[in-house]
């Protein structure tokens, strides 16, 4: 299993390197970042820095969006960062929440994120792509023809299927084994149906850790159940709250939620804080189930089950204190069982 750590854009610069080069001393393949320019300062700068001050770490943001960039834009920002790190950036990519909510816009649509994976991954390799509408493709000739990998963040039925059909990886905002099974699984079969190989097909899951009092970690990672609720919400908004196309597991927590959409009954200035109140719902046991929370072999224990689910990198959201403790306590007391 690889293991990943994701940044919240508030961090000191120097901080962020700190921790970079903590992590990939103790083990970690990844740093990642969100993509949420209005909330906190835009990641791109943060990230090419942390490149600079390490040799082995991959780095990409989780998630981008096709939303809030001009395409040629974006993809221009990712083939440099891929030739800047030596080939040490992969592309998470989703509908958008976060950053594109808070300017008054709608996510995209399933088939616009397709498309816009795709015509990413070919920009970036050196392709000549026409999209949207532009009378005349558009090429880069500096990229060195790198082969992005990339991720595709979902939830429901039609962001799993897209997953599979674009995607080298899935990306799942949540750590319950058994959710992380159906999801993954439903990716890789779509992919299948789809003609591809899916033998090398990576599945991420994502949640904040707390290493030690089992209380006071679901306590400081409470936040992400309501964060999760928010976009499961927005899957019921559409499938009807009696849907059969998610587990209950997954949709009956929200039910206790204000707000019909992830437009109501949430508030994103509070996103991702610890003392977030969108999350009075949220319980004790949906905390645990979607956290990894507790000593240290509670944490190997569940990995272990994370990983017969067929996930294949761990990636905590460094949002829930004691950060450089946290990466330092997976560094030394969880990441040697899985090497």
């Amino acid at each position: 299993m690889e293991f990943a750590f994701t940044f919240r854009g508030d961090l000191d610069k120097k901080r962020v390197v700190a921790i970079c080069r903590q992590g990939e001393a103790a083990g970690f393949d990844y740093s990642w970042f969100f993509d949420t320019h209005i909330l906190w300062r835009d990641l791109y700068p943060q990230m090419a820095v942390a490149i600079d001050h390490t040799s082995k770490l991959r780095f990409g943001p989780c998630v981008t969006n096709p939303q809030v960039r001009e395409w040629s834009v974006a993809a221009s920002l990712f083939g440099a960062l891929a030739v800047q790190s030596d080939g040490r950036f992969d592309l998470g990519v989703g509908r958008g929440d976060s950053s594109v909510r808070v300017v008054g816009k709608r996510p995209a649509t399933v088939a616009r994120m397709e498309q816009f994976c795709d015509t990413m991954k070919g920009l970036v390799r050196g392709d000549s792509i026409t999209y949207d509408d532009r009378p005349d493709p558009v090429s880069f000739d500096w990229t060195g023809g790198y082969e992005m990998p990339i991720w595709v963040a979902g939830y429901g039925p039609k962001a799993l299927a897209a997953a599979g059909r674009t995607g080298d990886g899935l990306i799942v905002q949540l750590a319950e084994p058994s959710l992380c099974q159906w999801m993954g699984d439903a990716a890789k079969a779509a992919g299948a149906d789809a003609g591809r190989d899916m033998s090398n097909y990576r599945i991420m899951a994502c949640a904040p850790v707390w290493v030690g009092d089992k209380q006071k970690g679901m306590a400081q990672t409470k936040w992400f159940p309501a964060l999760v609720g928010n976009h499961i919400a927005d899957i019921l908004k559409w499938y009807g709250s009696d849907t059969k196309e998610v587990p209950e597991a997954l949709t009956a927590y929200v039910q206790k939620r204000d707000g019909s959409g992830a437009d109501e009954g949430y508030d994103y200035k509070q996103h991702t804080q610890m003392d977030d109140e969108n999350s009075y719902y949220v319980t004790d046991d949906t905390t645990e189930a979607f956290c990894l929370v507790g000593p240290a072999e509670a944490h190997v224990e569940k990995l272990r089950r994370l990983e017969a689910a067929g996930v294949t990198q761990f990636n905590i959201y460094l949002c829930s204190g004691e950060e450089e403790r946290q990466i330092a306590e997976y560094g030394e007391h969880v990441i040697p069982h899985f090497c």
